[in-house]
């Protein structure tokens, strides 16, 4: 993921106001959803995973329900930047829900996000019932979040130079 890759995310996804951010795990997909303005990401829902069929119709309802342009999609990285195993899965899911939501995608790095949003569930003591609940579609929103303040700040840096700032 680079600024050109953001930038052409960005540009392809500006026929809807929204953006869904998906953080795609083995046993369930946190699903976030940016406000109008694409400011602001709010967890939206979590889906128990049961088989791709059921998993994408669920995606494709929201993003036609939401009027989303585009889908940001976390890529689980290995710490050293590198894709595993689950990177792979990830654009697998993505490569296999094109045909059914032709929307632009964007992979974003999600590396310790689910251990940022666990971290700041156990300073505001969550239980671990809750935690369970939760964490999934606050990592999402928090992936979401992340790709929102990236496009902000290019897009805000860009207005400036033009405005001579």
């Amino acid at each position: 993921m680079n600024r050109d890759e953001i930038a052409a995310f960005a540009e392809a996804s500006r026929g809807a106001p929204r953006l869904i951010g998906l953080d795609l795990g083995t046993k369930t997909i946190g699903i976030a959803l940016s406000d109008v303005g694409r400011q602001i990401a709010s967890p939206l829902e979590t889906i128990r995973r049961v088989k791709f069929t059921p998993d994408a119709g669920r995606i494709v309802a929201l993003c036609a329900a939401h009027g989303v342009g585009g889908l940001v999609i976390g890529l689980p990285l290995n710490m050293d930047g590198s894709e595993g195993p689950r990177a792979q899965s990830s654009r697998s899911f993505a490569r296999n829900l094109r045909p059914l939501l032709p929307l632009p995608v964007l992979f974003f790095d999600e590396r310790l996000s689910t251990a940022a949003v666990t971290r700041t569930l156990l300073e505001a003591d969550a239980s671990r019932a809750r935690r369970g609940e939760v964490v999934d579609k606050l990592a999402a929103a928090y992936i979401l979040q992340s790709c929102l303040d990236v496009m902000g700040g290019m897009f805000s840096g860009a207005a400036e130079e033009a405005d001579g700032f």
